[in-house]
């Protein structure tokens, strides 16, 4: 599921860097995907991966595999900005959650992006300026700092997305 149709890559002078963004997840995993230039982010792409509950881990994981893939292979970022897991109630949650994880860090080394990690907090100082945001504050300013009329949905996407922002801040910082 897309939130918009693929941006074909600019010729290189005309952008700093196409980042994709991710936000883990097994039964719902966010994508988002950015190009930098000068400072300013513009969206590519945007959307979820969907995993059926009642499917089996494994086949569940292999869906997330190939579908990122083909993600990577249709937009060709460089990097990959990726929202740790910071904290679990549920022990099951964030197991499953991990292993979506290892699997997307796994594309991304098989596609040879360079990685970059964020914490939730990390990525809602990035893009609202203040660490303990609600998820309403770091969605409004996902759509301001992409200049778009509406919220990515789902929220998933705009999450995604906000992991790819936080990169290109924190790249754009150094």
């Amino acid at each position: 599921m897309r939130f918009v149709q693929i941006i074909p890559k600019l010729p290189e002078e005309s952008y700093n860097m196409r980042i994709l963004g991710i936000d883990p997840g097994t039964g719902i995993l966010g994508f988002g995907v950015i190009d930098n230039h000068r400072g300013k982010s513009k969206l590519v792409d945007a959307g979820v991966i969907r995993t059926p509950v009642k499917e089996d881990d494994a086949v569940r994981l292999q869906t997330i595999f190939d579908e990122l893939t083909d993600i990577i292979t249709q937009t060709k970022p460089e990097v990959m900005s990726v929202e740790k897991l910071f904290f679990s109630r549920n022990v099951t949650t964030a197991m499953t959650v991990s292993q979506a994880r290892g699997v997307v860090l796994l594309c991304g080394m098989q596609a040879g992006l360079k990685i970059y990690e964020y914490t939730p907090m990390q990525i809602k100082q990035a893009t609202t300026g203040y660490g303990k945001a609600d998820k309403k504050q770091m969605q409004e300013m996902v759509r301001v700092h992409l200049g778009l009329k509406v919220i990515p949905k789902p929220d998933d996407a705009a999450d995604a997305l906000a992991a790819a922002i936080t990169h290109s801040m924190t790249m754009n910082l150094g």
